[in-house]
């Protein structure tokens, strides 16, 4: 079976969390630190999975256990190749008895709807985008809900939800968020969004809410550590057992223009940076190297479980943050006003809005250790960062390595960086408990 190769050079745009900037996107990278924002990831489709057999068809697939999950619990689904490598992942509600709900981009919807097909289940999977899928997180962001909401909110424990009134209408209040801040993200009619997203902003006023912008959004993926499919890797769909689906992925099941296009399909095969590998493959990544090994439960058998296993007991790699240094990067800017007739290729700030897996190689005594993505600046810290995925010898804090950043073929630039712990900041959402919060009742 001839190997199958990621295009390079592609330029796309990301998925719109609505206008690149509202203030700017240096102030909304300090809101999640110093006062509260709300981004807005309506566009995420959500697979409704309902029936007798829904539960045993997920558990067919994803590497973590629902065995004690809970109507009002969600959590953090992984879904593997039968090579462990990740196809997709997303964030697993319980509705019901027999109702979930996967809210996820990239093939994994299709995924599930395709070996429920083949694979006899008593269930219906159904994609739609019926939600509201608004985050509010930050310092204030609490408070700013508890006076919306007219009462507490502090019995949520982390990834736990409940509806609350909220602008006329019923509203879950799930407590998760992709800032690793104190947050909340709010499911409610798609059809109330506008209502839903003024009420948030007026009321905000008081407490300093910011509206995420494209520019920013992705920066606090970077920063409380969230891999994203297509960014940080590419979903493992041409694997030979999935070669079937890849097939059909790419020309029956996803029509070009739906929701389904425009978060998966047309993106999945898009690769820049200085990394490059024979096939498609040297982009998959397991979720031990994307530091996700603690949601693995072998209590129940799943796709991949037997090649995951063998990762779990001798792990090669691990993820970690990467601090580039500043007077490298600083030399990359330079060298497009230095006359040079080929400067270096330019970093956008704070981040790339291309979709694509921008891989960078990283280097340790001059061989290869690893691979850098995500590159970006958080204002916050003053500093330019990256995740990496770097082999065991190399993952200790501290450690010296090397970044090539550009492309192949052109000039390049070697990027002093040093190994951080990862996440680069603590999940403070995870970890707080809101009981122990003090009131704010003049807000």
């Amino acid at each position: 079976m001839a190997p199958i190769h990621p295009q390079r050079h592609a330029i796309d745009r990301t998925v719109s969390w609505g206008k690149d900037e509202y203030t700017n996107w240096m102030d909304e990278s300090m809101s999640w630190k110093t006062t509260c924002y709300v981004g807005d990831w309506s566009w995420l489709p959500e697979l409704n999975v309902r029936g007798p057999d829904a539960e045993r068809l997920l558990c067919d697939f994803t590497v973590i256990s629902l065995a004690a999950q809970e109507i009002g619990q969600a959590k953090h689904a992984i879904f593997c190749s039968h090579t462990d490598k990740v196809l997709g992942e997303g964030v697993l509600a319980r509705l019901g008895p027999q109702e979930f709900e996967l809210n996820a981009s990239g093939p994994v919807n299709l995924w599930l709807q395709y070996n429920l097909a083949r694979g006899g289940y008593n269930a219906v999977a159904e994609l739609r985008r019926t939600k509201t899928k608004l985050q509010v997180s930050g310092p204030n962001a609490l408070y700013l809900l508890e006076k919306l909401a007219r009462e507490s909110l502090r019995d949520i424990k982390f990834m736990r939800f409940r509806v609350v009134p909220l602008a006329g209408c019923d509203v879950a209040f799930l407590r998760q968020g992709m800032a690793g801040e104190i947050g909340f993200e709010l499911h409610g009619p798609i059809a109330q969004l506008d209502q839903m997203l003024n009420a948030i902003l007026e009321a905000g006023q008081a407490f300093g809410i910011r509206r995420l912008g494209s520019r920013t959004a992705l920066i606090n993926h970077l920063e409380a550590g969230f891999p994203t499919v297509n960014l940080d890797y590419l979903p493992a769909t041409a694997d030979t057992a999935e070669r079937e689906f890849f097939d059909r992925y790419h020309t029956q099941l996803a029509p070009i223009d739906t929701i389904e296009w425009r978060v998966g399909v047309a993106r999945v095969l898009k690769v820049r940076g200085s990394f490059e590998g024979d096939d498609i493959t040297a982009w998959y990544r397991s979720p031990v190297e994307l530091g996700w090994a603690r949601n693995i439960k072998f209590d129940h058998n799943f796709h991949g479980r037997a090649a995951l296993e063998a990762e779990v007991a001798a792990p090669r790699s691990s993820i970690v943050a990467l601090v580039w240094n500043a007077d490298d990067v600083q030399e990359v800017y330079a060298s497009h006003f230095d006359g040079s007739p080929q400067p270096c290729e330019y970093m956008d700030m704070p981040r790339s809005l291309l979709v694509c897996t921008y891989a960078s190689r990283v280097l340790a005594g001059g061989r290869d250790v690893g691979v850098a993505t995500s590159r970006g600046y958080s204002f916050y810290y003053r500093k330019m960062i990256s995740h990496g995925v770097i082999d065991l010898g190399y993952a200790l804090p501290g450690t010296e390595v090397t970044v090539i950043w550009g492309e192949p073929g052109k000039r390049q630039k070697e990027i002093r960086a040093v190994v951080h712990p990862y996440p680069f900041k603590r999940n403070a959402n995870r970890e707080t408990d809101l009981a122990a919060l003090p009131a704010r009742p003049n807000a």
